[in-house]
Parts: C-alpha cells; sequence; structure tokens
C-alpha cells in the first residue's frame, strides 16, 4: 500500500471542518463495536466465572467421587476404602452415612440432608472444614451427639451455637401405643457457610458413629468419598477403583451427580455469545453505512485523485483503511473496557448494591450468593478476532463503490 493512500484514508476519519458529520458517523460506529465488543466480553466472563463457582463449591461440599452399596449400605466399607487409597492416583478415600430427616428447634422446622462422617476423613476428601464460620467440624466427636448446620439452616430454624435441636426420622418405633417416629436431640456445635443456598439451607453434618446409630445401619455405611488427583479424570478413576475391589457398587463421579448445572450453564453461554454475536455484527455493519456516506461526500475527491493518475484500486485501499481504522480501534477499545470492567466487576457490583440497596442475585435462586467473573483470554482472543473479521468484511463492498466512480460523472455538476 502507498503511503497516501494510507494517508488520505487515516485523514477521513479525523474531524475537519468539511466533514464533521461524517466523522462523527464514525465515532458513533467505533463506539458501537467498542460497546458491543465489551458487553460480549463481560456476559461471557460472568458466565464462566459462574461455572467456576458452581465447580468449586461443589467440589468443596462434596467429593470428586462416590462408590455406593445398591442397598444403601456398604458392609466392606474397610477394605474399600484401604483398596481405594492404594491406588496411585487417589488422594483420600473417607466412609459416610447419608440420609434424610427432619430438623426442629422450637416452633421452627425445616427437611434437611443429614450426612455423617469421620471429621479428619471428610478433610482430606472436602474442604467443608475450610467454610466452617462458628465452632468447627472436629468437633464432632463419637456419642457427643453434636451437628454443624448450614448459615442459612441456622437462620431458618433460629439457632446457635450450643441449641439442642431435635433430629426427626421417617422410619418409627413400633410400639402398643402405635408407630412413633424416632427423634434424637443434637447440640449444634458448628455452623458452616459455603455461599451456595443448596448446601447451607439443607445439608447438616454429624458424626458417623452418631449417624450409624441414628439410621440403625450398625458398622455399615452408606458408601465412601474418594478424593483423586485428577477431577476431570474422576469417573475413570472411580471406576477402576470400583473394578478393582470386586464391582457388585454404584459408581457416581462429581460431573455425574450435577450434571445438569453443567449442561445448562454452557446451552446459557452457546445462546448469549451467538445473541451478542450478532450485535456486535450489526455495529460492525454499521461502517457500511459510514463508509456508503463517505463514499458519497467524497464524490469530488475521488474524481481529482482518478484525474491525476490514481488507479481503481488505490481508491479502494483508501476506503478500506478507513473501515478498517475505525473496526481496529472500536474492537480495541471494546476489549480494554470490557477486560477493565470484568477485573473489577465484584467491586463495581458491590457498590451498586450498597448505594442503590438492591440485590442482583437472590441465593435462593441462583444458588450462588455473589457475582462472580472468570476472564478468559481464549474467549478474548475470539471475540477481538471475530469482531475485526466483521469489521474488515464492512469495508469490501463500500470501498468497491468508491472504486468504480467515474471521474466524469463526479465532476458533472461540480
Amino acid at each position: 500500500m502507498h503511503w497516501y493512500e494510507m494517508w488520505i484514508g487515516t485523514r477521513y476519519v479525523r474531524a475537519r471542518t468539511s466533514n464533521r458529520f461524517v466523522s462523527l458517523i464514525s465515532a458513533i460506529s467505533m463506539l458501537g463495536i467498542a460497546i458491543a465488543v465489551a458487553v460480549l466480553i463481560i456476559v461471557l466472563s460472568v458466565v464462566n466465572g459462574f461455572e467456576r463457582e458452581l465447580q468449586d463449591r461443589l467440589l468443596l461440599m462434596s467429593s470428586h467421587a462416590s462408590i455406593e452399596d445398591p442397598q444403601g449400605s456398604l458392609t466392606d466399607w474397610k477394605k474399600r476404602v484401604a483398596d481405594a487409597e492404594a491406588n496411585p492416583r487417589v488422594r483420600a478415600a473417607a466412609p459416610y452415612v447419608e440420609g434424610k430427616a427432619l430438623a426442629v428447634y422450637g416452633r421452627q422446622l425445616s427437611g434437611i440432608e443429614l450426612r455423617g462422617i469421620e471429621p479428619d476423613l471428610e478433610n482430606e476428601v472436602s474442604g467443608v472444614s475450610g467454610v466452617v464460620t462458628k465452632g468447627s467440624l472436629s468437633s464432632l466427636e463419637e456419642q457427643g451427639f453434636g451437628i454443624v448446620l448450614g448459615a442459612e439452616l441456622a437462620h431458618a430454624l433460629q439457632a446457635d451455637i450450643g441449641d439442642k435441636v431435635s433430629i426427626t426420622l421417617a422410619q418409627g418405633i413400633v410400639t402398643p401405643a402405635g408407630l412413633i417416629p424416632r427423634t434424637k436431640r443434637f447440640t449444634v456445635t458448628g455452623i458452616y457457610r459455603v455461599g451456595m443456598y443448596e448446601f447451607d439451607r439443607r445439608l447438616a453434618f454429624i458424626h458417623l458413629a452418631d449417624a450409624q446409630k441414628l439410621y440403625r445401619k450398625g458398622n455399615n455405611v452408606s458408601g465412601i468419598h474418594i478424593a483423586v488427583n485428577d477431577i476431570y479424570a474422576a469417573a475413570a478413576i472411580v471406576r477402576e477403583v470400583a473394578l478393582d475391589a470386586g464391582g457388585g457398587v454404584l459408581v457416581s463421579d462429581w460431573t455425574r451427580r450435577h450434571v445438569n448445572f453443567f449442561r445448562s450453564i454452557q446451552i446459557t453461554k452457546s445462546i448469549l455469545f451467538v445473541i451478542l454475536l450478532l450485535v456486535v455484527a450489526v455495529a460492525a455493519f454499521n461502517i457500511v453505512s459510514t463508509l456508503v456516506m463517505v463514499v458519497k461526500d467524497k464524490q469530488s475527491d475521488i474524481a481529482i485523485l482518478r484525474t491525476v493518475g490514481a488507479s481503481p484500486s488505490s481508491i479502494l485501499k483508501i476506503f478500506i483503511t478507513q473501515g478498517s481504522i475505525i473496526g481496529v480501534a472500536g474492537t480495541l477499545a471494546g476489549v480494554a473496557l470490557g477486560v477493565l470492567f470484568t477485573v473489577n466487576l465484584e467491586t463495581i457490583v458491590s457498590f451498586m448494591e450498597s448505594a442503590f440497596g438492591i440485590k442482583f442475585l437472590a441465593a435462593d435462586v441462583y444458588f450462588i450468593s455473589d457475582l462472580p467473573a472468570d476472564l478468559r483470554l481464549s474467549d478474548v482472543v475470539r471475540i477481538g478476532a471475530i469482531a475485526l473479521i466483521l469489521a474488515l468484511a464492512s469495508t469490501v463492498y463500500p470501498a468497491w463503490r468508491g472504486a468504480r466512480t467515474m471521474p466524469a460523472e463526479a465532476l458533472r455538476y461540480e
């Protein structure tokens, strides 16, 4: 490209007394592309943040994989724990007892999911102890009948550390007076908050021995939780562990237990990407109208350039240069704005919530109470590249129209 073609194309973008309106339209086109690119980066980053937070918090409260008995009572669990830990790809294994119950405190009651654990072993397969805000997970002792509640559950029951909560099971005791529900009083020894309503509102922990006694499992357990070295290979690892121990059990992993969550996030991300990409396309195609107006406004300039020896390809390059500057500047501004906003998103959201007294995310609806963001370089590069391609493609037709301008026709009425 000759230097004068780029020079003229650059001058057409900048404001001058004779073409301020055209320059205004160029600035609007840049702004449209910048806003569209920034919005797409921000939205995809928020969706990525939801996926990351959901994965982290699910793995924090549950194991990477689990082995259960089809009948709900695993008899040889100690051997299976030892066999699992013998696998080089398994980091730790821990038994658990799980069941449904009704928690009652005063006049408040709530259905809960009760999980019996060995606190020391549970620390190896999950991160529950790290989210206990009051008391500690180690306060759960055999025959101590202590219970650790989620923060939302404790709030619903209006219970705190030291309070006695009655746990009632659906299985009853047959007596001459009829069927009496089995009830046991537990002392609240801890409260945890993971920031995910599904867990904070429903899940409570007790000691494994207390759970075995409560659910009348003897020395059996519901299953064993397994922590692996590679979470994305959890399905293959737990299957390998189960087969090595002789099979005959049910296996599950974190991707299968929560497949609907991650599938819905991926579908939502794909749909949002397509919809917002159309917004980018509309903004990019504004360059077409801008260049068409420029070509119309510069008919006499084109004719003069042609008469002094400029070729049609040179005219084409001039307007492609102008459209490319608009597209590149708009895309770079959008990327910078999107990255800047995404990096400071949590601070901005917190300020807006406190300033206007609103809550963007209801924990009982969206599972997560804060607005996360996960900026990924691959998304930024992909969005920027697509925006540039659309912007450059938008310059071709108007530039081609300008290159076909005949000097005699353009100067006829001058």
